[in-house]
């Protein structure tokens, strides 16, 4: 008879633990049903991009000069996006839409940097069309022109990289927003 007791205790364990594992089972199973909440309603105001109707292209609300919205951007990534929107708005006229022909004219990878209020630094070729000295003063020009950028507020200053492909026609488009080559 001594020899039932312990049985009776290791099934009991088993038991026991079988029953825990079945109610942790259970409640992530209630836990991953959840939904999150609905995300709240974007704000729109005078510093969130907007998109003109006539051209698709994604820009900046004002463009005049002396006016820049700021960028919630965490990264020089996506900082990336936002002042590729913002030199579209500005550059509509010189954007290349649709996508681009497979040969290019002139393809450059620029690193621009940015200050705390929008005002660009510095620009650095990472790699310069050379065979084209007059789209790379031209890439420069644009870029100094579009001044001030959104301000980076949240990174205080930012270096971002974008490639720059350029049409023989003298229209362009930005790798970060590019429609793709035939």
């Amino acid at each position: 008879m001594p020899s039932s007791a312990p049985e009776r205790s290791s099934s009991t364990r088993s038991r026991h633990w079988l029953l825990a594992g079945l109610m942790a089972s259970v409640a992530a199973l209630v836990a991953a049903c959840k939904s999150a909440p609905d995300p709240p309603p974007p704000v729109q105001d005078s510093r969130t991009p907007s998109t003109d109707p006539a051209t698709g292209v994604k820009g900046p609300v004002a463009a005049s000069a002396g006016s820049a919205r700021t960028s919630a951007a965490i990264t020089p990534r996506a900082y990336r996006e936002d002042a590729a929107t913002h030199l579209y708005g500005l550059n509509k006229e010189r954007v290349f839409k649709g996508k681009l022909p497979p040969m290019l004219y002139a393809i450059g990878v620029l690193e621009v940097d940015i200050d705390r209020t929008g005002k660009v630094t510095r620009l650095h070729w990472m790699r310069s069309p050379k065979h084209a000295p007059e789209v790379v003063a031209e890439i420069e020009r644009t870029v100094r022109a579009a001044a001030p950028f959104p301000v980076p507020s949240r990174m205080g200053k930012v270096t971002y990289t974008d490639t720059w492909l350029w049409d023989k026609s003298g229209h362009f488009q930005l790798d970060t927003l590019t429609e793709g080559q035939l």
